[in-house]
């Protein structure tokens, strides 16, 4: 299993950090981000496999971050944990349902999908190996 990278962005500290630790103990790196800027500062720092948004982020917030991500020409998929509003889940590549068990599961599926649209090219030029 190869390592998957989570920037988690949320602006409540206790309810990061309880999802950071829950995504952890199910096999992924988590590097936690408590404002936009230090979110967008850590992404153009490194490579992240997800970027995952806390409904703790206003949806004004939201949308700024997945601009600049999307500006930056990164297609890295950005996630956002659904509350109540249909207004959030138009501003992500998936929503995700606000329990840990759910979240990853999500997490899961997400990268899943992912995975198969970055090799979907590469296979249609041949290069991917056939087993």
């Amino acid at each position: 299993m190869s390592l998957t990278v989570v920037l988690a962005v949320g602006l409540d500290p206790w309810l990061l950090a309880t999802h950071t630790r829950d995504w952890r103990s199910a096999g992924y790196f988590v590097v936690s981000a408590y404002s936009i800027g230090e979110a967008f500062n850590l992404f153009n720092d490194s490579d992240f496999d997800l970027v995952v948004l806390s409904d703790s982020v206003s949806i004004e917030n939201w949308q700024r971050l997945t601009s600049l991500i999307r500006a930056s020409g990164s297609q890295t998929p950005v996630a956002c944990i659904a509350n109540s509003s249909a207004a959030y889940d138009s501003l992500s590549d998936a929503p995700l349902k606000n329990h840990s068990s759910t979240l990853i599961t999500g997490f899961r599926e997400l990268l899943a999908e992912e995975s198969k649209i970055r090799a979907a090219p590469a296979m249609l030029r041949g290069e991917m190996s056939h087993p």
